[in-house]
């Protein structure tokens, strides 16, 4: 007898021991796992062992297309998974299956719009509809609020003025020649050697071949 879910988000994590489901929202996918259920058959002989990891109905196996087919075809798999084991466990794995069900629609709503069962989480309680068709006013304005405030500061901080020197470009003169020099040791131009002369008294360096300092008038040796 296959499991008749009333959602195809679900996960069958039964093993020989017992039954146990797992059931996702559809929206954020938080899950909930039901209460292990304890198969009274599953010490007697001929159960099989280790049925391996839980396996997953509907959307999570095949995705959200034909929800119809995604079914059929999960319950067919968990058939073939657990062939072999005897008939009691099966029925007590199909009352289980039916007690968990009841159990996780105490944890899920389906909204009455778009027909997904959505958790707590994805539920709007004022409209009775899930926050997909119905999001929180109170959230969307702290959310718009927020996003406001972070927007007046990227403004704010694109018409500040950070840097408040003065940009300036100077050029050594080559003393021989009076052409730019470059920034190397000599003259770009006439191969002047270029080593500077520091003032005595002002300490400010001045170009070889220089008889005044250029900042305080001091004559150089």
């Amino acid at each position: 007898m296959a499991l008749q879910p009333f959602t195809d988000n679900f996960a069958d994590n039964s093993t020989e021991a017992g039954s146990q489901f797992t059931f996702f929202c559809d929206l954020c996918r938080e899950d909930y796992k039901t209460k292990f259920i304890e198969s009274k058959t599953h010490k007697k002989a001929g159960l099989l062992r280790g049925l391996g990891k839980a396996i997953s109905i509907g959307t999570s196996l095949l995705g959200r297309s034909g929800t119809g087919y995604t079914i059929e075809r999960g319950a067919d798999i968990l058939t073939e998974r657990y062939r072999g084991m005897s008939p009691a466990w099966h029925k007590e794995h199909e009352g289980a299956f039916e007690l968990a069900q009841n159990e996780a629609k105490q944890r899920f709503r389906r909204c009455p719009k778009c027909k997904k069962w959505v958790c707590e989480n994805d539920w709007n309680e004022q409209e009775g509809l899930c926050v997909d068709d119905a999001p929180r006013v109170s959230v969307e304005v702290a959310a718009a609020k927020a996003q406001k405030a972070v927007q007046d500061i990227q403004e704010k901080a694109a018409s500040t003025q950070v840097f408040t020197g003065e940009i300036e470009s100077k050029q050594t003169l080559c003393f021989q020649c009076g052409k730019p020099a470059g920034e190397g040791k000599f003259c770009n131009n006439c191969g002047a050697a270029l080593n500077l002369i520091k003032c005595p008294k002002c300490g400010a360096q001045n170009s070889t071949g220089t008889r005044f300092c250029g900042e305080c008038g001091t004559k150089l040796g």
